[in-house]
């Protein structure tokens, strides 16, 4: 379901979240039934004994003979000794028993306990009045004045629980992400190896399982690292292995009589295929890592490889250069980029070719562009030819092993950039744009 979260870390808050839900509603309940309910029964019941007090006071005063001013002395003094008065309904409104809120619980209570009607009203302001009206004491209210009423000693038990469930929750957060850095450590150093980089073993930290993937992850990657530079090697041996026949055929060959020169050419452009053919092997196997970068300007790395290409090229090669911030390249990785961009424009091309640079301040990337007028690749072949050892229908007999542009991607994906192609507007052939972030390399 979408509702769900599908982190763990978000799942982890989740539960927390609704296990302190469910234990703050059960606290509440629990708390309500078995301190507060009964708090409020013996209160009821103390103020149910006032009035019942109050009741045989006003009934021993109806039945003594004593004067006016003896009994108006009398009710001064209990009124003044249990902060309780009574007031008549005609005079209660003056006093306030408008703004009073009736409580029907209390009310409910008293009734039972005083085996009459009753209703009670509370005013909470400056100084709380509790409003007591009942059957037995008709046409009065009794006023319970409650001077040192403090209302935190009623009202602390829904801010405690909201205190308790933020720290709550603000530590299982802290703990979760605590547990959680192990698995964005193995995450970051997955990203790497992805990119051609072996990063240092990672510290085996955490919880059990947590230690038991990182140490698993760190064999894995010492094995992957091992096959790497195992194909490296083979590859740097096989290379060699061939070069020392190829390179005593060449001699061979120019030894052979003037009246064969035409095939002694022929076998020299097929050595010379061979041994491009086997650097570039190397190319692709070849791994870089991060101690090979350093701070450059894509303009000059552009510069230097369009200087030097081989003479024997017959397009003409115009560049358009805009200001550009140094970044942090492997500028062996982008000269064999830039280079093999040039030769396929040289192969496919008619005779032109454009190669422009800018940077993107949006997505704060620098970029370099290679076109060429030739027939361009259709987009449904782009996927296919990006593939190793794959080259378009049109090449199928040209030279080459089809391992340039595969080259050219696994090189940019190390360096966290993207290769993106289609049409140039201005020659008509295929357009190949190579992007590079700046924010990746200004941190490292």
């Amino acid at each position: 379901m979408r509702l769900l979260p599908h982190s763990a870390f978000a799942r982890t808050m989740a539960l927390i979240a609704a296990l302190l839900l469910i234990n703050q509603v059960v606290s509440y309940i629990m708390i309500g039934l078995y301190v507060v309910k009964p708090s409020m029964q013996q209160i009821s019941s103390v103020v149910a004994r006032q009035v019942e007090g109050i009741l045989a006071l006003d009934q021993w005063l109806i039945a003594e003979e004593i004067s006016r001013d003896q009994r108006q002395r009398l009710v001064d003094r209990y009124t003044e000794a249990t902060a309780i008065e009574g007031i008549s309904e005609d005079s209660a409104q003056y006093y306030g028993l408008n703004e009073a809120t009736t409580y029907n619980f209390l009310s409910a209570q008293l009734s039972e306990l005083l085996q009459a009607r009753t209703e009670v009203r509370i005013a909470q302001g400056d100084k709380y009045r509790v409003w007591l009206r009942t059957e037995n004491l008709p046409g009065y209210w009794l006023v319970f004045n409650l001077d040192s009423f403090d209302e935190a000693r009623f009202s602390p038990l829904l801010f405690y629980l909201i205190v308790i469930g933020t720290l709550s929750v603000i530590g299982g957060m802290l703990f979760t992400n605590w547990q959680n850095r192990p698995l964005k450590a193995l995450e970051a150093a997955a990203q790497q190896i992805g990119q051609g980089d072996y990063p240092a073993p990672l510290v085996e930290r955490g919880s059990s399982e947590i230690i038991a993937v990182t140490r698993a992850f760190n064999q894995m990657m010492q094995g992957v690292k091992q096959l790497e530079q195992d194909r490296a090697l083979l590859m740097a041996g096989v290379s060699h292995d061939l070069r020392t026949p190829l390179t005593r055929i060449r001699l061979a060959t120019e030894m052979m009589p003037p009246n064969e020169d035409y095939l002694a050419e022929g076998i020299i452009s097929d050595i010379d295929d061979m041994n491009a053919i086997i650097d570039q092997f190397i190319d692709y196997v070849r791994v870089d890592t991060d101690a090979d970068q350093e701070l450059k300007n894509l303009n000059y790395i552009v510069e230097d490889v369009v200087a030097h290409v081989p003479e024997t090229w017959q397009s003409k090669i115009v560049v358009n250069y805009q200001p550009l911030p140094n970044i942090g390249v492997r500028e062996v990785s982008i000269k064999r980029v830039l280079l093999n961009l040039l030769e396929n424009a040289e192969r496919y091309g008619r005779g032109r070719v454009l190669v422009e640079t800018g940077y993107d301040a949006e997505r704060d990337s620098v970029w370099f562009k290679v076109c060429d007028d030739g027939p361009g690749i259709a987009a449904n072949q782009i996927e296919y030819l990006l593939q190793p050892f794959t080259q378009g229908d049109k090449a199928r007999a040209t030279k080459g092993s089809g391992l340039g542009l595969t080259i050219v991607k696994r090189l940019i994906e190390r360096h966290q950039g993207r290769v993106l192609f289609g049409i140039s507007r201005r020659l008509g052939g295929l357009m190949v744009r190579v992007e590079l972030p700046v924010q990746r390399n200004h941190h490292q």
